[in-house]
């Protein structure tokens, strides 16, 4: 079989996995009674990728090959996410959270760091095959999304988005993964003048970074529009389906499949990493990121103001800026990081502003939007299921509030050097 295709159908399963349930599982917890506690769940996959990652990786660096670490990483992150459905299949509405949320902890702190290491593997049976990573790796990457994309059609379509059967994908999806991380090449491991610390791995020695002033500003703005990115991951489902309590919406398409409705976000980020380059090139590093914070705002904002009837195309607009909100920051960031650091600590630069963003910025943004809707919202029974009711217009809108202070506040404040403005 054609490489190319081996690495697709990877990228395809690992992110089918994360599918299965990231954009539903709010929906299942407050259908258990644990809607209060949402922001917690999401909070957990920041926390673990602060330190996770850099622990596998200098395993796969020092011991094992990194496409066996890959394969034996999603059988223990299936085995403990199957445990959770069989827990609560057998409990229901009695599963006690700390029993529940230590099964899911501990299954997304061995999944999370195989985002990176599927990644090495792709990127090193690339290059031993003598391709342009740069060229030939996006198009596998892009099999990644629709993996993620399909997974939560599957879940939807077999109405699991409220169930513990959405968990039982995601577990048969890693099973399956890690039969065939068998088939891949062979990734070898580091010789000794190689190896990295795991200071080094974690990207620490980039906090010097930190003494000069733009590339602290830039830090500290990458960890505040962090705050923004798990947001909707978390809670658009519990919102669209919360509509379901109001009689004139409940027969809606977009309340009896939300998460179709939701991977309208994913198909938006997979056509928008294909403007960048013109946007990069037109408007330079800052204006994009600018646009990206801004797109952030009409995010949430487009969230507030619609509904799944009449409204349902403000939803679909929110959908399709998903795209640029997310895709224009992380790549336009990664790129001012690239140009901003001399070779010695581009890598761990790199780690840095995963660090901030999706781990510090990502764990703080669930936690404190969790406080917020529990402030405007509560559970409400229909039929057998429970939905989470309330001032949900009020919420997206302090989101977006947030957003839009944030990117005006960037704007006035961050004044990259010229050689750093344009790619």
């Amino acid at each position: 079989m054609n490489l190319k295709v081996r690495l697709a159908i990877l990228s395809f399963l690992e992110f089918a996995v994360w599918g299965a349930y990231l954009t539903s599982m709010g929906r299942y917890l407050c259908n258990v009674g644990m809607g209060t506690n949402i922001g917690l769940f999401y909070a957990m996959q920041g926390i673990v990728s602060i330190f996770m990652p850099a622990l596998m990786g200098i395993v796969a660096d020092r011991w094992i090959q990194a496409q066996k670490l890959l394969g034996l990483c999603h059988l223990t992150a299936g085995v403990f996410i199957i445990l959770v459905a069989i827990y609560s299949m057998t409990q229901g509405e009695d599963s006690h959270f700390s029993v529940l949320f230590t099964l899911y902890s501990l299954s997304v702190a061995f999944y999370m760091p195989t985002l990176a290491l599927s990644n090495s593997v792709s990127y090193n049976a690339l290059t031993k095959a003598g391709l342009d990573t740069v060229k030939n790796f996006p198009p596998v990457r892009v099999f990644g999304t629709v993996g993620f994309i399909c997974s939560m059609w599957f879940v939807d379509i077999m109405g699991f988005q409220s169930n513990q059967n959405q968990f039982i994908v995601s577990g048969v999806l890693s099973f399956l993964l890690f039969l065939y991380t068998f088939t891949v090449p062979k990734c070898p491991t580091s010789s000794a003048s190689d190896k990295k610390s795991f200071v080094e791995a974690l990207g620490l020695r980039a906090f010097t970074l930190f003494k000069k002033k733009e590339m602290a500003i830039f830090f500290i703005f990458s960890m505040l529009l962090g705050v923004s990115l798990q947001i909707t991951n978390g809670f658009a489902n519990p919102y669209i389906s919360s509509f379901a309590a109001f009689p004139e919406y409940a027969d809606t398409f977009g309340v009896q499949h939300a998460n179709i409705l939701i991977s309208l976000s994913q198909i938006s980020e997979t056509l928008c990493i294909l403007m960048i380059p013109f946007f990069m090139k037109r408007y330079g590093i800052k204006n994009v990121m600018l646009i990206a914070m801004f797109a952030w705002t009409l995010r949430f904002g487009f969230f507030g103001f619609g509904n799944p009837g009449s409204g349902v195309w403000l939803f679909i607009l929110s959908m399709i800026v998903y795209g640029v909100a997310f895709d224009f920051f992380n790549i336009s960031g990664s790129l001012f990081v690239d140009k901003s650091t001399d070779d010695s600590i581009r890598s761990s630069a790199q780690g840095l502003f995963m660090l901030m963003t999706n781990g510090v910025g990502a764990t703080i943004g669930t936690l404190s939007a969790q406080a917020v809707i529990n402030s405007f919202t509560c559970s409400k029974q229909v039929g057998e299921e429970c939905y989470t009711v309330g001032n949900w217009q009020e919420c997206w809108f302090i989101f977006a509030t947030y957003a839009l202070i944030i990117g005006v506040l960037f704007a006035l404040i961050f004044h990259p050097k010229k050689e750093h403005v344009n790619v």
